[in-house]
C-alpha cells in the first residue's frame, strides 16, 4: 500500500504550514524554508496549496484525484465537498479521536487491525466513515501502553461532528462536518483551480 513518506517537520517547513499536527514541527522554519515567502505565480500558488492539502491528510495523487473528480460531480461547493470527504476517512478520524497521535499513526493503527468499526476490523485508511458508525479500539489493543495514553492523556478537543467515549475506548461520526468545523488552514478553491486545468 503506497504512503506519503518522508521527514514530516522537514515536509512542514517546506510548505510553511504545520501539515502534520506536531507543536515543534515549526520550531526551525524560517524565510528560506518555505516556498511559501517566495513570489509564486498563480499557478505555483495553486499547486502549493493543493501539496498541503494532500500532505494534511497523506493521500497519493492518484487516490487525490479520484476524490477531486467525485467531488466535481457534486452539487454542492467542489472544495468543500473534497475535504469533507478527506475528513472521514477512516485514518483522519482515528487521529481526531485521539487514538493516534497523528494522521499516519492513524494509519499504521487502522493497517495493523487495531481498530474496530461497529464492531468489525477495518484495515483500510481510507475507509469511509458514516453517520453513526462507532470507531473504538480492539479490546487486546487497549492494554498496549501508547494507544491507552494516547486516547486518554490526549486534550479533548471538541469537533461538533464527534462524540469521544472515554470509558470505552470509542467515538462516533454523529454528523457529516460543515467545511467551517473542520481545523485545517486550507484553501479550497485554489486546490479545485488547480485541477480544472487537468481534469
Amino acid at each position: 500500500m503506497a504512503n506519503m513518506k518522508g521527514p514530516r517537520f522537514k515536509q512542514s517547513r517546506r510548505l510553511g504550514l504545520n501539515v502534520c499536527g506536531h507543536p515543534k514541527a515549526m520550531n526551525r522554519a524560517n524565510k528560506t524554508t518555505s516556498r511559501a515567502d517566495k513570489k509564486l505565480s498563480s499557478y505555483g500558488m495553486q499547486l502549493l496549496e493543493k501539496q498541503r492539502l494532500r500532505a494534511y491528510y497523506g493521500v497519493m495523487e492518484k487516490q487525490f484525484e479520484k476524490y477531486v473528480k467525485e467531488a466535481k460531480k457534486s452539487k454542492e461547493q467542489t472544495g468543500h465537498v473534497l475535504i469533507k470527504t478527506l475528513e472521514i476517512r477512516l485514518d483522519n478520524l482515528v487521529y481526531r479521536l485521539g487514538f493516534a497521535s497523528s494522521i499516519r499513526q492513524g494509519r499504521q493503527m487502522v493497517v495493523h487491525g487495531h481498530i474496530l468499526v461497529n464492531g468489525k476490523k477495518i484495515d483500510i485508511p481510507s475507509y469511509r466513515v458514516n453517520v453513526g458508525d462507532v470507531i473504538s479500539l480492539k479490546e487486546k489493543s487497549r492494554n498496549v501502553e501508547i494507544f491507552r495514553e494516547n486516547f486518554l492523556s490526549s486534550i479533548l478537543i471538541k469537533y461538533p461532528y464527534l462524540y469521544k467515549d472515554e470509558n470505552n475506548f470509542s467515538g462516533t461520526l454523529i454528523q457529516y462536518p460543515e467545511r467551517d468545523q473542520i481545523p485545517i488552514e486550507i484553501d479550497d478553491q485554489l486546490v479545485v483551480e488547480y485541477y480544472s486545468r487537468l481534469i
